[in-house]
């Protein structure tokens, strides 16, 4: 989940500069109404104003969460009345303080899943669906794939795995107190929506006995840790808002994925996989973690859309002296 600053926020004044206490009035019918158009047209201008990128986009999402509609069909609503109109104008004076517009929403997309979030768990980016695609396409030909989703947060990965992959036994781990709720609830409703349901583990993804029961038996782990260099400044809605401890990954952004390309290596079977998101400051980094553990093969390094270094991806090895006694598997996709 990237949590680089040149994606989200633009450089602009500070947020006091545009400190948002009441809207202007809108334009009426004359009976109390508001078109949608004009309440999104004047908050639209609020958000660019106060440097919020894709201000139209975030306008029309929170009209639509207002009014109960999809945005795809917030052309064709009924007119905002006047408590709808308040209630709109409140989202957007926080929006404009830079409070995330998922956490005004209680919601997150990603993928084919909306997620539940709120302060205490990280926000998931579109970047990160790159990372759970990849991991599709690695098991989808498998009959029955184990895959492993450490630092799960609120359990974006795991849950797009099971979802689109319903073979898959997912096992989920987070360590936080003030995440597991939402890990959980995420879970919960996507088990009662008819997908398979997905393990939770509270553990600590750093502890080098973790999941020991799984040793040797995993076909595919996935991490998205926390990976900024501790001193990079990040976006307000990051720094404000997602957990420090879901952000910041020591000195060099590295304290988590050091012993995450470890334990892995353990838990993966020999031909198993690994994906492991990173900062883009890290392209070259974590590949050379992984080629240099020597338990891995097939290391590759893979960019986001946007043409920035984004996640590494390697093979566990299945020959040589760093092979485990297991059997091997592996996919057409690397």
């Amino acid at each position: 989940m990237c949590r680089c600053p040149h994606r989200l926020v633009p450089n602009v004044a500070t947020l006091h500069d545009y400190r948002v206490t009441i809207l202007p009035q809108h334009p009426s019918d004359g009976t109390g109404r508001r078109r949608p158009s004009l309440v999104v047209s004047r908050a639209t201008r609020i958000l660019a104003d106060a440097g919020v990128e894709s201000a139209r986009a975030e306008a029309e999402l929170l009209a639509a969460h207002v009014l109960g509609v999809p945005r795809g069909r917030l052309a064709l609503a009924d007119d905002f009345t006047g408590e709808q109109v308040d209630r709109f104008d409140a989202l957007v004076a926080r929006r404009a303080e830079r409070e995330p517009l998922q956490h005004l929403t209680g919601v997150a997309g990603f993928r084919h899943l909306e997620l539940l979030v709120g302060p205490g768990v990280f926000v998931p980016r579109p970047e990160t669906e790159l990372l759970a695609g990849w991991a599709v396409e690695q098991v989808g030909g498998h009959p029955a794939p184990l895959v492993v989703d450490l630092c799960a947060g609120s359990g974006a990965i795991a849950l797009a795995v099971a979802q689109e992959v319903p073979a898959a036994r997912v096992v989920a781990v987070e360590r936080s107190p003030a995440a597991l709720p939402w890990l959980r609830r995420n879970a919960a409703a996507r088990a009662a929506a008819g997908d398979r349901p997905v393990a939770v583990v509270e553990a600590d993804v750093t502890d080098p006995d973790l999941l020991a029961e799984l040793v040797g038996s995993v076909d595919v782990v996935l991490c998205n840790p926390p990976y900024v260099p501790l001193g990079v400044t990040v976006p307000p809605e990051v720094a404000g808002h997602d957990p420090a401890e879901a952000v910041f990954g020591g000195v060099d952004g590295l304290a988590v994925v050091r012993p995450v390309v470890a334990r892995a290596a353990v838990l993966l079977r020999p031909g198993g996989v690994l994906g492991v998101e990173h900062d883009d400051t890290h392209g070259t980094t974590v590949p050379e973690l992984l080629s240099a553990d020597g338990r891995y093969v097939d290391v590759v390094g893979r960019s986001d859309l946007a043409g920035r270094p984004r996640f590494a991806t390697a093979f566990r090895r299945a020959d040589g002296p760093h092979a485990a006694a297991a059997g091997t598997w592996q996919t057409g996709s690397s």
